[in-house]
């Protein structure tokens, strides 16, 4: 692996840092801290805007209207949007499944679906996890049976991201219920406007509503809009999740909270004394920049490899697990130098840097579990990247 950014890398990190920054209102601390319907309005004016650079999906091929920029660059611009907390990208279209209709998709979806993706103008969510349902995916339990020209879907999905947001969903469902249970499983695409769909918000404990359940009452999808063979539609969610795993998000949210918290302790006396050199403190603090520049790596290394045209499937893994876990122990460390005050929520005066720290924590736990769980990933880098049997 190459360590050295190109001219061209820095030149375009430059560039974005600073249009980004000139678009975000004054002392902008994130999604979630403004009202939520401005949030919205907001992230979608700031993805059009990304759009019409040509960043939103500068990693696309240029035939369906990106760049064929390098996964470095990739990396580098989903690196400083997580860094400044900037809305505006779009995970589940841009980076999910435009990619994988590419693969397995029909040229009448990619007419109809990627335009509009590239435009910034359209949301998408993710119908995988089920109440029973949630890391053993094969067996989810979802029904869509084939009557004429439209499958008729009955099920439920749980922790929706942006369900409430979203325009479309894909899915999957189970076509064929005699088939081994990672067979008989179909890729659906679903308008959300489509009768029969309900969709329930669910609140997580720090008070924001990002996940939600959505429920399926014989809803009717047109045979069309299936994604690669019926019955195969595995395959095709294993091509998706490949484009999900990257650990880049995570270390640039932790070496941003660090960051605060590292000033927080330069202006801040314990006992009479400036935080930053009680001894504890600067171990604890390098300790976690160490690990939160070892989850850089780890994340640049698949961008790497990804450049090279390899499928760096065991490493994603290891970044995800390294990045996800790297940044818990981030918020975990900062409540530590907090103490009491960082349990304060946002809304008492006293809270330090206005209760993020709080907020962060709680929210740390889910980076665990999204994505494939910590658990889930060990399994794929004991049985890909070392070659362990099964138990």
């Amino acid at each position: 692996m190459d360590f050295q950014f190109s001219p061209e890398d820095d030149l375009f990190r430059r560039e974005l840092r600073n249009f980004v920054e000139s678009q975000l209102p004054e002392n902008w601390e994130g999604g979630g801290r403004w009202p939520e319907e401005w949030d919205w309005d907001f992230t979608m004016s700031l993805r059009g805007k990304l759009a019409e650079k040509g960043w939103l999906t500068m990693h696309w091929p240029e035939e369906y209207g990106g760049q064929s920029a390098s996964p470095i660059k990739s990396a580098i611009y989903n690196e400083e949007l997580a860094y400044m907390r900037a809305p505006g990208r779009d995970i589940f279209g841009v980076r999910m499944l435009g990619p994988t209709l590419m693969i397995h998709g029909t040229e009448e979806q990619k007419k109809v679906h990627l335009p509009p993706i590239s435009r910034g103008e359209i949301q998408w969510c993710q119908g995988y996890s089920e109440p029973e349902s949630g890391s053993d995916l094969a067996s989810l339990a979802t029904k869509a049976i084939l009557d004429d020209d439209e499958y008729v879907l009955n099920g439920t999905k749980i922790w929706t991201t942006l369900g409430h947001r979203a325009d479309w969903i894909f899915c999957l469902a189970r076509t064929d219920p005699d088939a081994p249970k990672h067979r008989g499983i179909s890729f659906l695409l679903v308008d959300m406007k489509t009768p029969g769909i309900e969709v329930r918000p669910i609140v997580n404990m720090a008070g924001g509503h990002e996940f939600n359940q959505v429920i399926f009452d014989n809803v009717r999808v047109p045979r069309s809009n299936i994604v690669g063979e019926e019955n195969k539609g595995w395959y095709v969610a294993v091509t998706l999740l490949d484009f999900e795993r990257s650990g880049i998000d995570y270390s640039a949210m932790a070496r941003r909270l660090l960051d605060e918290i590292r000033d927080y302790t330069r202006e801040t006396k314990m006992n009479g004394q400036i935080m930053l050199d009680i001894p504890w403190v600067q171990d604890l603090l390098a300790d976690r920049y160490v690990e939160c520049e070892a989850a850089r790596l780890m994340a640049y290394n698949v961008a790497y490899l990804q450049g090279e045209d390899l499928v760096p499937n065991k490493e994603a893994s290891i970044s995800k697990v390294f990045g996800s876990e790297t940044l818990q122990r981030v918020t975990e460390s900062a409540l530590k130098i907090l103490g009491p005050y960082g349990s304060i929520g946002r809304n008492d005066k006293w809270a330090p840097l206005r209760g993020r720290i709080q907020e962060h924590w709680m929210i740390s736990f889910s980076h665990k579990l999204a994505g494939g769980t910590s658990e889930v990933q060990r399994n794929i880098i004991a049985g890909r990247g070392l070659d362990l049997p099964r138990g």
